[in-house]
């Protein structure tokens, strides 16, 4: 979905309003100094974090499948994604992990984060934007298999609730042979768990 100019002012306009009178009903001052210019600020925080639903797949890709005979596993990990919980409003973020088997067909390796960054950049579940990004890749390129492995903090569970600091949630989704196949979904946790270089 593509949103006009004349829309995305209108939009940050009416995000400005909202969060001036949020901080009017949780007992602030918006026309005190540091307060002042906060709604502006938040409205175009908002445009950036949320810009997921600006983009589409085919936006995104920018036509990077190409031909190959490739074959072998190519796995990108360790891609950082920064997201909002749907139930609170408040962020999570990890690392994702991303594995896919070629079968006539490859994408390039920046548009894997991309793709991640899309889903990620709407209010969401973790669990969700695990399965859109591996269902986006088997649609896209037909493979043998996709994995994705998505580890989180949520500030929810962190800042609120339970407050529990030091706790990640993992997630995944195995398609293909990485469902079917015991020692390739090994081989992909084994490579995701291999130290930096």
């Amino acid at each position: 979905m593509i949103v006009s100019t004349e829309n995305k002012m209108e939009n940050l306009t009416k995000i400005e309003s909202i969060t001036h009178e949020l901080l009017r009903e949780i007992g602030e001052d918006p026309e005190r100094e540091g307060l002042v210019r906060t709604p502006h600020r938040v409205a175009k925080a908002w445009r950036f974090v949320a810009k997921g639903y600006e983009q589409n797949l085919k936006d995104v890709l920018n036509d990077a499948i190409f031909e190959d005979k490739c074959s072998e596993m190519v796995v990108v990990r360790d891609i950082e994604f920064f997201s909002l919980c749907e139930h609170h409003l408040l962020p999570f973020f990890g690392k994702a992990h991303v594995a896919y088997i070629p079968r006539g067909k490859v994408i390039g390796l920046s548009k894997i984060p991309r793709i991640l960054e899309m889903y990620s950049r709407r209010l969401q579940i973790q669990e969700r934007i695990t399965h859109q990004v591996a269902e986006a890749l088997s649609e896209l390129l037909n493979p043998a298999g996709v994995a994705v492995v998505l580890e989180g903090r949520h500030l929810c569970m962190q800042m609120r609730g339970v407050e529990k600091q030091n706790s990640f949630a993992t997630t995944s989704a195995m398609l293909g042979e990485f469902h079917d196949e015991a020692e390739t979904r090994a081989e992909f946790l084994s490579i995701i768990n291999m130290r930096n270089l």
